[in-house]
């Protein structure tokens, strides 16, 4: 695999950076020691500029080409934080944090764009500007929402931004990416139906949310089923079912549904969110019941840009001779804020064969080192070569 030769020699390094982090995992924006660890080997690694604080916790450092005449200035984003997850994977870092867990391998991440970081800021060989993103709130908090609003990308004239995820069950260090519509929204939901409850004896006196709520958790799925265009995609899941009653012999008065809707699309995302008001106070009415929706759009639709996805595939060709067409995926990914923002892309990189992301014994697979830190800094070389 034609990686750079001064970051196999950094190998080593860069997994002892990540099995650290690993160590010490940290949930949204609480990363307060995972960032002072970023911000402190920016500085080491003689980075022109280190900012910390962007989007609460994020930190940015910058570095400048030996030529900067062009103009350009080109982000490169990895997310920091973990997941509230009890890690299962009996290694020896082994997270020590009771609850928390890099389940979906952010310490990877984070550990390759520092090696990429320490690459640039030795070498500089490249005519621009590359500024390095470190994110927090990747999983649920909208970290790079906050980035972004916080003024980021004009602060630091960022003109386009790339970022990378690992993927388990692609061969280590390989490569995948695709144009347009790539990782779907993921928006929340929160719906309480309130009945009338009562003795469980005495039904009939009573307006039971229980069985309205099942009724509606049914008739949710007709969305994809029967109000989609079959071809498109849209999930929508209930995921908690929660009564206002533990008794075994009380009709609840109230019952709360939490669940999570999935579109790749704007068209679709607006037909889940009107068939799903529509439903659940339709069918209310029919029990003689209410049903209050709130509906909270959260990460939107991740599109990466036509052309900087083709150069993205070009840099990972350059790495690992080859790069696939990665598939549609469902879940979320708030890079798409940064996308909103800048054109750019983001890529798929091999875990290998291991547990699947947000598994209790997922663990980020340090051969992939090598390729994803080489890719980073194939990105900023090529986008912005040295005369």
């Amino acid at each position: 695999m034609p990686v750079k030769n001064r970051l196999a020699e950094l190998h080593a390094d860069i997994t002892a950076w990540r099995r650290d982090i690993h160590e010490h995992p940290e949930l949204q924006f609480d990363t307060h020691r995972t960032s002072a660890l970023v911000a402190e080997k920016l500085r080491a690694f003689g980075c022109d500029e280190v900012v910390e604080g962007i989007g609460r916790t994020g930190v940015v450092g910058v570095i400048k080409g030996r030529q900067t005449g062009s103009g350009k200035v080109v982000g490169l984003r990895a997310d920091m934080d973990a997941l509230p997850i009890e890690e299962a994977t009996g290694v020896p870092y082994a997270s020590k944090t009771a609850g928390a867990m890099h389940a979906c391998g952010h310490d990877g991440h984070t550990a390759m764009l520092l090696g990429a970081a320490q690459y640039l800021a030795e070498t500089r060989n490249f005519d621009g500007t590359a500024v390095v993103i470190f994110q927090p709130a990747e999983e649920g908090g909208g970290g790079g929402r906050e980035m972004v609003d916080d003024g980021m990308m004009e602060r630091f004239g960022i003109q386009e931004v790339y970022g990378m995820h690992n993927w388990p069950g692609r061969p280590v260090g390989s490569f995948a990416i695709r144009p347009g519509a790539f990782f779907a929204s993921a928006d929340l939901l929160d719906i309480v139906i309130e009945g009338r409850g009562g003795h469980a004896a005495k039904p009939h006196e009573t307006v039971d949310p229980t069985v309205c709520a099942a009724q509606i958790v049914t008739a949710l799925q007709t969305i994809a089923s029967r109000n989609a265009d079959p071809v498109s995609q849209i999930v929508v899941s209930i995921t908690s079912f929660e009564t206002s009653s533990t008794a075994f012999n009380v009709i609840p008065q109230r019952v709360q549904l939490r669940g999570t809707v999935r579109t790749l699309s704007p068209e679709n995302r607006d037909l889940a969110e009107d068939r799903i008001n529509a439903i659940c106070s339709g069918i209310a009415a029919a029990f003689g019941a209410t049903a209050k929706v709130d509906y909270k759009r959260n990460y939107p639709v991740m599109v990466n840009h036509d052309a900087q996805t083709e150069f993205a595939a070009e840099a990972a060709r350059a790495v690992s001779g080859d790069c696939e067409e990665a598939p549609l995926v469902m879940g979320g990914e708030d890079f798409a804020f940064m996308l909103e923002s800048r054109p750019g892309a983001y890529i798929l990189v091999g875990n290998g064969d291991t547990a699947h992301v947000h598994h209790p014994a997922y663990n980020f697979n340090d051969d992939a080192i090598p390729a994803g830190c080489s890719w980073w800094a194939e990105v900023v070389e090529r986008r912005m070569p040295a005369t």
